[in-house]
């Protein structure tokens, strides 16, 4: 008999035949970004929300198999099955294939006891993987004997808002599955069989990287892979936008991967801009068409960034699922005479920053002057979503809105250096313009993940007064840097010779 494979190691072979065989043979190669780590902690929430959900009661049983281990909850969820009572994280096995159900929910069938399976997600709508797990789980139950009247998975609704008062009646909603879980049981049974062959091979697999290696999720085991790859000097990787169809299939059919392989005549004028700015090592900068685009954009102006949390279970009344917040802003003014000044907000009180956050925006970006920002939709977004939520307000955020001037497409179409490798990212653009303005010198946080990471942990009940002000102070000089920066890149991209204080 071979190894006892969970759901998540067949999902892991559906996804790629070699992640499988590493997270068998070889876990301690895995890195989980910034990224999953935050899926996995959304799951988590979502979880015990849906517990709450569908058990109201208070009437069911959570098996947990850290701490009264598998073989125990295998033999428990067999002893639940004969009473009526909602169960979660019920166990089942077979000799090949195990799997943990989120919820079991009993039910009556022909007068009889049954019961229906409900896996929960926390995205906002059912996936194809999400079919696949359903498959597995069903196959694995029906395997092990239980009498399965119904299956569904249950996604968060994104458009459902939050009543406040701890009621989460309604975030989620549930999708029948039961009918394709039932038609994909040979399906199932071939996916064991076929990742039991590759667990049980002592040679790691051969498969060359694609888009397997973040679809449906980033693989841990990505760097790892990476690093088999000969290093190439110019990857192609680098080319920016979508390929066109006759370049992927030469790509395809050659196997090629450098740039200078590249026929020119087959990329669009930004991706050759960016060939020619590898293979020639030097930057491309029109400084007099950079300074024209700003030309109309006169003085004073406002450079401003924001921080925002999403939570896939809302906290704060009035706001929905994954909703970007808004938490902290940096605005930095810069007059005709070139003094610079500051001003930023912060609430880490844990109470909605949402109202704070937007009468202190309105104040500190004045009556009028263009307001800067790189990939200024993101920041123009939050200001409308703000001025739908406090319609008292809207009036002044939506002329706020309406001044907000992109420095992106100025950076993406007027300048490009080699060390960008593809990207327009401010984090991208910045070392080559500005090298003395360093993320890395930051203490604590430095990007914006970290800075959510740095929030929740400030507003959690449990951090002390000590350390809530250290990661104020981080992230106070973190936001500054990103203003800072859009200061020096309009300087930059304008050809202003003004003496800024």
């Amino acid at each position: 008999m071979g190894r006892v494979l969970s759901k998540s190691k067949l999902i892991a072979y559906r996804q790629c035949p070699k992640r499988v065989w590493l997270e068998v043979h070889r876990p301690e190669l895995r890195e989980d970004s910034a990224q999953a780590q935050a899926r996995f902690e959304s799951g988590y929430q979502v979880g015990d929300i849906a517990q709450q959900l569908y058990d109201p009661k208070g009437k069911g049983v959570l098996l947990d198999p850290q701490q009264a281990g598998f073989e125990s909850v295998f033999a428990r969820t067999q002893e639940l099955l004969g009473s009526p009572q909602p169960i979660f994280e019920a166990g089942f096995r077979t000799d090949e294939a195990l799997a943990l159900a989120d919820v079991m929910l009993p039910v009556r069938k022909g007068g009889k006891l049954a019961w229906k399976m409900v896996e929960v997600k926390s995205s906002t709508s059912v996936k194809d993987y999400h079919l696949d797990d359903a498959a597995i789980q069903v196959f694995i139950a029906r395997e092990t004997g239980v009498a399965l009247a119904g299956a569904s998975v249950a996604c968060i609704d994104s458009a459902w808002v939050y009543p406040g008062g701890g009621d989460y009646a309604g975030l989620l909603q549930e999708t029948d599955v039961i009918g394709q879980a039932l038609d994909r049981e040979a399906e199932v049974r071939t996916w064991i069989a076929d990742a039991q062959r590759v667990v049980a091979s002592r040679a790691e697999p051969v498969v060359k990287m694609g888009k397997q290696c973040s679809a449906p999720f980033d693989c841990g085991f990505s760097a790892y892979c990476q690093g088999l790859v000969p290093a190439t000097e110019h990857p192609i990787s680098q080319l920016p936008g979508r390929l066109g169809n006759a370049l992927q299939e030469l790509i395809d059919a050659e196997d090629l991967t450098d740039l200078r392989d590249v026929p020119d005549a087959l990329l669009n004028a930004k991706q050759l801009r960016v060939k020619e700015a590898a293979l020639s090592g030097k930057a491309f900068f029109d400084r007099k068409s950079a300074a024209l685009a700003l030309q109309p954009h006169k003085l004073p102006a406002y450079f401003m960034d924001f921080e925002t949390i999403q939570f896939a279970v809302p906290v704060w009344k009035g706001t929905r699922p994954y909703q970007q917040i808004p938490f902290q802003f940096s605005v930095h003014r810069l007059s005709r005479t070139g003094k610079l000044e500051h001003q930023s907000f912060l609430d880490l009180s844990g109470e909605d920053p949402s109202l704070g956050f937007a009468k202190t925006l309105v104040a500190a970006c004045g009556d009028k002057g263009p307001i800067f920002a790189y990939n200024a939709g993101f920041e123009k977004s939050r200001i409308l979503e703000l001025a739908t939520r406090f319609p008292r307000m809207a009036t002044a955020l939506k002329a706020l809105a309406e001044r907000v001037v992109d420095l992106l497409p100025v950076a993406r179409e007027h300048y490009y250096h080699p060390d960008q490798e593809g990207s327009w990212s401010i984090k991208a653009v910045l070392p080559s313009l500005c090298p003395d303005l360093d993320y890395a010198r930051l203490e604590g946080v430095q990007d914006g993940g970290m800075a959510m990471q740095a929030y929740a942990e400030a507003i959690a009940p449990t951090t002390t007064r000590e350390r809530r002000a250290e990661i104020e102070r981080q992230l106070i000089a973190y936001c500054a840097l990103d203003t800072l920066a859009l200061v020096r890149l309009w300087s930059t991209f304008s050809g202003s010779n003004l003496m800024i204080e």
